[in-house]
């Protein structure tokens, strides 16, 4: 009797582990919304740039795609986070 409920209060703690691990991937993807806002808020200022001097159009690019990429890895390890906790 006590084996019966032994094991049955493992695999209850196994698929709630589980399931508060997937719930953690959710919450962990709620950090790509800061890397989108970020990406578009500097690509507006670029093209803002751009209009005012078209000449510099080489130096602003360069600087958008850095900043740009700069932002895009808070979404990559949030990513990753994500994945981790899905498949361990």
């Amino acid at each position: 009797m006590l084996s019966t409920l032994f094991l049955a209060t493992a695999d209850y703690n196994e698929f709630f582990v589980n399931g508060m691990a997937l719930l953690g991937a959710g919450i962990a993807m709620i950090a790509g919304i800061g890397p989108g806002i970020g990406q578009g808020f500097a690509a507006g200022k670029a093209v803002e740039a751009v209009g005012r001097q078209p000449e510099a159009i080489g130096k602003i690019t360069t600087t958008m795609l850095v900043g740009q990429a700069m932002a895009e890895t808070t979404g990559l390890y949030a990513l990753i986070i994500a994945f981790v906790l899905i498949f361990t």
